[in-house]
């Protein structure tokens, strides 16, 4: 299924990328989220680890941007101590909802073409995504997460994603989340 958006003269569309379609061109700036879409979606695909997604111009074909997905969950595990995780569950879970992980899912990779950064289409793909899981609630998922890179974490929290943790050592990347029962 593909989603089409009007913007301006031009057509975009969100659509799965193929079983074996290969991704001839695209560059966001940064070596890694490029090779992905380039030489590694697919893999992933076949071995049904995750989906990817690339938002594209109907008629030129030139990928604006892409996001893969797959599943995920917040549990016990990924929090200091059990006194950390029932903070977190406490003012979202009613005491019969109370369980030791909770399903979401997550976004593992976001690139938008270089030539289109600082235009909100990152911003659009994000609340798109939101959008997505909540329409009939497709597979039962409560938040998004993404594993942040430190550049990013900035454009993550301008889009509503909070801190797992309040702090991490020596980190990569950064572990936030969405709720999606924040949106109004």
């Amino acid at each position: 299924m593909a989603y089409f958006f009007n913007c301006k003269s031009d057509i975009y569309e969100i659509r799965k990328l193929q079983k074996d379609e290969r991704v001839k061109s695209f560059n966001c700036g940064d070596d890694d989220l490029n090779d992905f879409l380039l030489n590694r979606a697919i893999t992933y695909k076949k071995a049904l680890l995750a989906v990817t997604y690339v938002f594209e111009n109907i008629e030129s074909k030139e990928i604006i941007g892409y996001f893969s997905l797959a599943n995920d969950r917040i549990s016990l595990t990924d929090f200091e101590n059990k006194t950390e995780f029932n903070r977190f569950r406490r003012n979202r879970f009613v005491n019969e909802k109370r369980m030791r992980s909770y399903p979401s899912v997550k976004i593992c990779r976001l690139g938008i073409n270089k030539n289109f950064h600082g235009k909100g289409i990152g911003s659009m793909l994000l609340n798109f995504i939101k959008s997505y899981f909540l329409e009939e609630n497709k597979t039962g998922c409560r938040f998004i997460t993404v594993d942040a890179y430190h550049d990013a974490i900035p454009f993550y929290q301008n889009n509503d994603f909070q801190f797992l943790r309040k702090e991490e050592d020596d980190f990569v990347t950064r572990l936030l989340y969405y709720d999606l029962n924040d949106i109004a």
